[in-house]
């Protein structure tokens, strides 16, 4: 399935955040993501965040790009916000997004290895590295949407 291309508004999102490599996440001894979620719901972070605006979903944000898919990156679960401290920046700008629909987290994996696979096959396509974000429709549905220019 080809991912669609889309123009995304700014809005902002907080939560909690870890910093991360892809190398250390297919390591199950270094791996962040998986204990950041635990976290998240463990601690009702999607109803305690202030300033949380009307859109229910749940976002996953990849920022602060050391360099592009091999380097450090951080990732924040969270919910969108009208402001606040401790939120991060969805920049505005062109987005490709990929969707996956599936039993967690099987499906969201086999989503991002479609995404590294469509990259690498398209090389004229250029990721910006600068927000990338996940949006969680429900338990088992996901949009990710990858900045590029």
């Amino acid at each position: 399935m080809e991912p669609t291309r889309q123009h995304q508004d700014a809005f902002s999102v907080a939560g909690i955040s870890v910093r991360t490599t892809n190398r250390e996440e297919g390591n199950p001894d270094t791996a962040r993501i998986g204990a950041l979620w635990q976290r998240f719901f463990g601690e009702e972070t999607y109803a305690a965040t202030p300033h949380r605006t009307a859109d229910t979903r749940i976002f996953s944000v990849y920022s602060a790009y050391e360099s592009d898919a091999h380097g450090a990156f951080d990732v924040m679960a969270g919910v969108a916000v009208s402001g606040g401290t401790n939120s991060v920046a969805i920049e505005a700008g062109d987005y490709l997004v990929f969707n996956g629909q599936g039993e967690m987290p099987h499906m969201v994996i086999a989503t991002w290895q479609r995404i590294w696979q469509y990259f690498e096959a398209h090389p004229e396509v250029v990721r910006t590295y600068r927000s990338d974000f996940e949006a969680y429709e429900g338990p088992d549905k996901v949009s990710i949407h990858i900045g590029v220019s």
